[in-house]
């Protein structure tokens, strides 16, 4: 056996940006498990440079004297390092995110063995920090400090991951690209940020986006990110989309046919590629396949070099089909049926003001996301993935799932479901229930197996009612894609249907949660997690059925009880706000202080200012007639004297006086 103690030394390859960075997550995680660092020497060695070694492998050897580590590249040493703080040390690869710090140990015994880390299932795998507005919230800086991109990136190492997209449209001079790079992270861009380049209206805000225009101005964007980031690891992207992630044509609307857009993209393709081969050695290239350019390529109007990686993407839910963008929805497939290299993008959390997922898991279970990443890879979709991450936070179980693909190929549902529960729950299968009890609560608001909503669906939902019932709209479009063109009544009475059914199951998951948390030692991770989920859907379910069944009796004229029932969706509505509240535990602190996405606090607005309006335009002008018509004894009515009787009630106190009138003092 060798046994590491506090006095085991350890020596360290060259230290450049990636090795200093493992090294001081190692001393750090070293420091925690033996109560201080280690020392500088030869019991345990690095090795940079491995023989027969493949890049980003590393070869372990343990004796009874010393280990050995030889590892291929700068990769393969910080994978070695992160694999020793795991299996060794016990650091579990969420260990921030989860409250799992490691045990204290006074020594940890290793038999004699040899170990060689596989080769990773996808070549490219990493995360897209995309809709990230808590990470932003959760900093003092904007964009977030180098604390938070250190441990973005830490997690992502651990996982296997070798490739981000460090953010969404962040200031130039954050220091997300800077400490990607640092970390020996490939970096990749987003497809309205090709080759990395700076929007063109953010670096031209007075000249029209149009590539016919201004060509040379397109190309000495394209140019600058090229020199800026030559000497980096990049997957280059290439492709042409419009302003503000939309189609090129928006800003350029004489191109009317799919020939004449597709002639455009694969000249500006063509020239980028010509831009990045005079300064980068054979560069690895690749385009997204996304919205309209899927269309054109599927439809044979683009084609593409085969040496690029040809990017697939699925509908923000987790199926491998073309996304809904409002209401056309073709569900066609997006995989690929030829040659070539292809890879994926994949999101376990999105943002489509419809019915996504953004601070809740995502609304479809495991076996979903498996399955269809069984199939992309059949079908050839595996040289790169992708991972919409959002904000870490809330998406721990998949992004653990999808990290097991990438690295594996292959995942047993079952038993990552029980080796969860057994690293954060002990083994717990009441755990295990409460998750599978989750995806089946989760709301199907349309006829394919993955419409499931998450978080998203009753705030934007919430919303969209209450500014189409204030301005007297008889439908609202934007409810199309769930409900169909039906009036606005058939809309509410759809979403209170649904809502109904989501209340009764999330209420019976969030008993069984309270249930299974006194059971738990550490419940910290499962309050925050699945229990919170389970409370904000339940509190969003309550809030937006309250909302819908205001409207029957605005529309039977019953404006009082309308008023008092649109409190009590307000009340509801507001519970999410608390709750988000208390998620900000500790170093949590401000982690939901900039939820705008699903934005549960301008919900609540939304629904004060209907609330307010009914008020307005029933009980104005004097805001006295309801109290006088509903409150004061009818004897009293007959006699009441308007210089004493002419108190005006704020809307809380009016609501509550009504309820216990209209209502006996039983909410509605």
């Amino acid at each position: 056996m060798f046994k590491i103690t506090k006095d085991t030394s350890f020596s360290f390859p060259a230290l450049t940006p990636p090795v200093k960075h493992a090294y001081d997550i190692f001393m750090r995680d070293f420091t925690k498990v033996f109560g201080q660092g280690f020392k500088e020497g030869g019991d345990v060695t690095i090795h940079m440079g491995g023989g027969s070694l493949e890049s980003e492998q590393f070869r372990l050897t343990v004796t009874e004297n010393n280990i050995s580590i030889d590892c291929a590249d700068e990769l393969g040493a910080v994978y070695a390092v992160l694999y020793m703080s795991r299996e060794f040390l016990g650091v579990d690869d969420f260990w921030y995110w989860t409250e799992k710090e490691p045990n204290r140990r006074d020594t940890v015994a290793l038999s004699s063995r040899e170990y060689t880390s596989p080769l990773a299932r996808v070549r490219y795998r990493g995360w897209f920090v995309n809709d990230e507005v808590c990470l932003i919230g959760w900093s003092n800086e904007y964009p977030p400090s180098r604390k938070v991109w250190e441990i973005v990136f830490e997690t992502l190492l651990r996982l296997g991951g070798n490739m981000v997209i460090p953010g969404t449209d962040l200031p130039r001079n954050g220091h997300h690209f800077e400490i990607a790079a640092e970390m020996g992270l490939y970096i990749t861009h987003h497809h309205a940020e090709p080759l990395g380049s700076e929007m063109f209206l953010r670096a031209y805000p007075d000249k029209d986006a149009s590539y016919d225009k201004h060509p040379k101005l397109f190309e000495k964007l394209w140019t600058d990110a090229i020199e800026k980031n030559k000497d980096k690891k990049i997957v280059w992207t290439l492709g042409f989309r419009g302003q503000g992630d939309a189609p090129f044509w928006h800003n350029d609307p004489k191109y009317t046919t799919p020939e004449s857009r597709a002639a455009v993209i694969r000249s500006v393709i063509d020239k980028q590629y010509e831009l990045l081969c005079e300064r980068v050695e054979n560069p690895v290239c690749a385009v997204y396949l996304y919205g309209e350019i899927t269309e054109l390529y599927e439809a044979g109007y683009l084609k593409l070099p085969k040496s690029f990686i040809k990017i697939w993407s699925d509908n923000g839910y987790g199926k491998m089909v073309v996304r809904r963008n409002g209401t056309h929805n073709p569900r066609t497939p997006s995989l690929p049926h030829e040659d070539g290299m292809h890879g994926l993008y994949y999101h376990v959390t999105f943002h489509d003001l419809q019915a996504s997922s953004h601070l809740t898991l995502l609304g479809n279970p495991p076996e979903t996301v498996n399955s269809e990443l069984d199939e992309a890879f059949k079908a050839g979709a595996d040289k790169y993935l992708l991972l919409n991450c959002g904000n870490i936070r809330p998406h721990i179980y998949m992004l653990k799932l999808v990290a097991q693909k990438w690295n594996n190929g292959e995942v047993d549902i079952e038993q990552f479901k029980n080796d969860f529960a057994k690293g954060y729950f002990d083994g717990d299968n009441d755990v295990i229930e409460c998750y599978n009890d989750y995806f089946d609560a989760c709301i199907k608001y349309g006829e394919n197996d993955d419409d499931r909503a998450g978080d998203e669906l009753y705030y934007h939902t919430a919303r969209r009612i209450c500014a189409d019932w204030a301005k007297g709209n008889k439908m609202s479009d934007g409810l199309v894609f769930a409900t169909g063109e039906v009036p606005l009544r058939g809309q509410t009475e759809f979403f209170a249907r649904h809502c109904k059914t989501a209340m009764d199951k999330f209420s019976a998951l969030c008993a069984k949660c309270e249930r299974v948390k006194k059971e738990l030692k550490n419940s910290v991770f499962f309050e925050d997690n699945i229990m919170f989920q389970a409370k904000l859907h339940l509190s969003g379910a309550r809030g937006l059925y309250a909302l819908c069944r205001a409207y029957e009796y605005y529309e039977n004229n019953d404006l009082p009880r309308c008023f008092t029932i649109l409190t009590g969706a307000m009340e509801e509505f507001s519970a999410g706000v608390t709750l988000l509240e208390s998620g900000e535990h500790g170093k949590w602190k401000g982690f939901y202080s900039c939820d705008w996405l699903t934005n549960v606090r301008v919900t609540v607005y939304a629904v004060d200012s209907l609330r307010r309006y009914i008020r307005m335009i029933s009980d104005g002008p004097d805001f006295f007639a309801w109290y006088k018509n509903h409150c004061i004894p009818e004897t009293e009515r007959r006699i009441y004297l308007e210089n004493t009787q002419r108190e005006t009630l704020s809307d809380d106190e009016l609501s509550k006086r009504l309820t216990e009138k209209l209502w006996g003092g039983q909410k509605k």
